[in-house]
């Protein structure tokens, strides 16, 4: 077989979001379209001359069709090795998990992660960097660069190779593995868990649900949890991967995992339950009867991971994305240890972990993870908790209550607005912005505003400056408001608004969310103007 050069045109749209390029599946199927983002990432990696590559993704339609294309890309451009997950699967953190463990000098990771799939769905295509992590802006940057610039590709005329059997083969000088995509990632979670007292536990009777909503996680859940640690069997739920998620929206929140949600507020609930996302990167945590938030799931991990043998040591220091609430921030003081705000995106935890200022970090949107991969990792998180479980003994249920006890608690919530008018949701954010300097030492809606500022991130470890990453209020009252564009969503813009007021007073851990935050969600309408300028006058999701 040969490789060839294939003419092209530049598309004007691909630019990558806050992790990677993605769009909908139809404008992906655009001729050339794939192939033209690929060649520019390869483009972007001067060393990859025999250097070896990692390919693989979530599952999602069209999944198939994009990792042959990446591989033949692969072959033609000089790699020396390409590892592809079998059947082209690899969630997004086995993917980070394989780059490191193998020395690849990066890879290229198909998903859109919680977002919804199927021919009219989403799809996604972003690149890693040798650490595992999703490339840093100055990466994504010259990719997007590179695909205003580029006049053509190049691609091998090689058939298709068999994904669905494990081994070795060669594509035009390339060698090709094709791998057991759990066995890497099963065996670092050993590394990390006691797997022993794992076991006694399931074997004692506990029981639990994890939901892995057709995606990615199945396999990796029922290989883990009943296969290595003697769950029983059902235990892991919508455990097959299927190319539309099998009609689930594959993120993890009590509105989409509506179903595991019920069943932990039942009266036949199990001792634990846990749900992923679409490629495996983010987690649900709820305790018979109580869902716990992702940003206190943060604080409580941090407060008890060194539980788990593989950090046993304690903790580094802590990060967390700016929208997530400050919960984790009051076990970093207990703890002495450092505490860091970065913007949304979990490129911006790589150079903190890579420096070893933090061990774990998480977002709001269900993301959380530590230095073992360089990606968030949703099933990692759920083993952590169950360590955490076993060794204490304690209900989880107990364990939050206990943690507010101790810390207080952050009443939190997200407001999503979904597919609105860019131009809105531009003109709403630069008039936030205008008022910043105004609104400190004014009262609105019975709350009086200590600061705001529109969030600017220096990095800590090698002085780059993020601008303009959303605008924070802060009020007297203990109370929080930030308002962020997203840069995950595929059509119009998504404007989240996270609302949260810290609670210390030991009657009044256990109020009714709404009523805590409603004054304060009211302020937030108010202040942004969002039902004027948007012509919306509730969210689409509230989580």
């Amino acid at each position: 077989m040969a490789s060839k050069r294939v003419p092209t045109s530049p598309y004007p749209d691909q630019k990558p979001g806050t992790s990677g390029l993605r769009k909908k599946v139809p404008v992906f199927r655009q001729p050339h379209y794939v192939q033209n983002f690929v060649q520019a990432i390869i483009d972007c990696i001067p060393e990859r001359k025999g250097a070896t590559l990692v390919i693989g993704g979530d599952g999602r339609f069209f999944n198939k069709e994009v990792v042959q294309i990446a591989l033949k890309m692969a072959a033609a451009n000089g790699f020396g090795r390409v590892l592809v997950g079998q059947d082209g699967l690899l969630s997004t953190p086995a993917a980070s998990c394989v780059i490191r463990k193998h020395g690849a000098i990066g890879g290229i990771v198909l998903s859109a992660s919680h977002n919804p799939g199927g021919p009219e769905g989403d799809f996604g295509i972003k690149f890693n960097g040798s650490n595992g992590g999703p490339a840093p802006e100055s990466v994504t940057e010259a990719i997007f660069a590179r695909t205003k610039a580029i006049g053509d590709y190049r691609i091998s005329d090689a058939p298709d190779l068999d994904l669905g059997r494990i081994g070795t083969t060669e594509i035009d000088g390339t060698t090709v593995e094709v791998i057991d995509p759990v066995a890497d990632y099963a065996e670092l979670m050993r590394t990390l868990f006691d797997f022993d007292a794992l076991s006694k536990m399931f074997a004692s009777g506990f029981r639990m649900r994890f939901d892995a909503l057709s995606a990615v996680t199945g396999p990796y859940a029922k290989a883990i949890l009943e296969g290595a640690l003697g769950a029983a069997p059902g235990t892991v739920v919508n455990g097959e991967p299927k190319p539309d998620f099998g009609g689930h929206h594959p993120d993890p929140n009590p509105v989409h995992a509506h179903e595991l949600f019920d069943l932990m507020h039942g009266p036949d609930a199990p001792d634990f339950g846990a749900a992923s996302d679409g490629d495996g990167d983010r987690n649900m945590i709820v305790a018979p009867g109580l869902f716990v938030t992702p940003s206190d799931s943060l604080a409580i991990l941090a407060a008890h991971a060194h539980r788990a043998p593989g950090y046993a040591g304690g903790l580094a220091g802590v990060a967390r994305s700016m929208p997530t609430s400050r919960a984790v921030d009051r076990v970093a003081a207990a703890l002495k240890i450092e505490a860091f705000e970065t913007p949304t995106g979990w490129k911006f935890f790589g150079n903190l972990l890579d420096a070893g200022r933090i061990t774990l970090c998480g977002e709001e949107s269900a993301g959380t993870g530590s230095n073992h991969v360089r990606e968030k990792d949703g099933l990692w998180a759920v083993l952590l908790w169950l360590n955490i479980l076993a060794a204490t003994g304690k209900p989880a249920q107990d364990l939050v209550r206990e943690h507010w006890a101790k810390f207080g608690r952050d009443y939190y919530t997200r407001h999503d607005y979904e597919e609105i008018d860019a131009g809105a949701a531009k003109r709403l954010m630069e008039g936030l912005r205008a008022k910043i300097g105004t609104l400190p030492g004014t009262k609105v809606g019975g709350l009086t505003v200590k600061a705001a500022d529109d969030f600017r991130y220096v990095d800590p470890v090698d002085g780059s400056v993020t601008e303009a990453q959303g605008v924070r209020v802060t009020f007297a009252e203990d109370a929080r408001i930030v308002y962020r564009l997203s840069g995950t969503g595929t059509a119009g813009a998504t404007l989240r608004v996270y609302i949260e007021r810290y609670e210390s007073a030991p009657d009044r851990l256990e109020r009714p969310v709404a009523d805590v935050l409603g004054p304060v969600v009211a302020v937030a309408r108010a202040l942004a103007d969002i039902e004027a300028i948007t012509g919306r006058a509730e969210p689409s999701v509230v989580t």
